[in-house]
């Protein structure tokens, strides 16, 4: 499809004044952020953009995803504002990138990714009809392998990618099967297989502190059990692990630093002999965190 004036007022539909209105602002703020992202990767730019390739910022695109999903948890427009353009940054710099090195332009991709919606949305730009969130996830599979020839899976798990982080692999494989049924029909049940799962550990760290046999395996397979538990648990109660995982993570660092803070104010070292002190401190911060 070439997006002309009619096809964009065709896809636009019944709101289509002000979606076009829109689309024009919003295109011209884009030509202004290509311009930023060209310059910065010209001859002349800037030496630490140029040394960049798309493997060595993808780092950097889960970060900034990561920073973006805490600030919408927060509800924090000016953050959120700020973290959209971060991310929106480190996309435009993999397409400006693979389009310096022939692959592809950024035009290809962004009209790829439209067409592609346009493609798998046939009940808003086509004659089919669906009606509820779920019929249109199943016609979007569909669409996938008759349309795009994508080959369907031999398991309903192929369709998690296998080399996602740990963390994120198990909580989509969760999902997966929740889909089809497989399933605790009670969320309240978890709690008990948190607690066999814990006990299990328990058991497998005594051999290991025991220094039976096989013991270090059977340990640490334990300790996968009791996780992928918790992230189950995590997932019938509507919590994404990852980004409670990040928020304890951004959390401890903080009061951490706070800690660090106010050893050096008082003239001691962060050292063993001082935890007592270090924890002292540390629930200063905590009671200061507190509405």
């Amino acid at each position: 499809m070439d997006f002309d004036s009619n096809s964009l007022q065709t896809i636009a539909g019944q709101t289509s004044d002000q979606i076009l209105s829109d689309a024009e602002k919003t295109a011209e703020a884009f030509k202004l952020f290509y311009t930023v992202v060209a310059r910065l990767r010209a001859r002349d730019g800037c030496p630490w953009d140029l040394e960049q390739t798309p493997s060595s910022i993808r780092g950097n695109i889960i970060e900034e995803a990561y920073e973006l999903a805490e600030a919408i948890t927060e509800n924090d427009n000016p953050h959120m504002e700020e973290e959209t353009g971060d991310l929106y940054l480190l996309a435009t710099m993999v397409a400006y990138m693979s389009q310096q090195e022939g692959r592809y332009t950024v035009a290809d991709a962004l009209h790829e990714g439209a067409r592609k919606l346009i493609r798998r949305h046939p009940h808003v730009f086509g004659e089919a009809e669906v009606r509820s969130p779920d019929q249109v996830v199943q016609q979007w599979n569909e669409i996938k392998e008759r349309v795009e020839g994508r080959r369907k899976k031999d398991s309903l798990l192929d369709e998690v990618h296998r080399h996602l982080p740990p963390l994120e692999k198990a909580f989509k494989l969760q999902k997966k099967a929740a889909k089809v049924g497989f399933d605790w029909k009670n969320s309240h049940n978890i709690w008990q297989k948190l607690e066999e799962e814990w006990t299990e550990m328990e058991h497998a760290r005594t051999a290991s502190e025991e220094r039976e046999p096989d013991s270090g395996d059977a340990l640490e397979e334990e300790f996968g059990d009791l996780l992928f538990t918790v992230i189950n648990a995590a997932r019938l109660y509507g919590i994404d692990p990852s980004i409670a995982l990040h928020r304890a993570n951004e959390k401890f660092s903080r009061r951490f630093r706070y800690v660090e803070a106010r050893m050096k104010e008082n003239h001691l070292a962060m050292s063993p002999e001082h935890m007592e002190q270090m924890d002292a401190f540390w629930n200063e911060a905590k009671r200061a965190e507190r509405p």
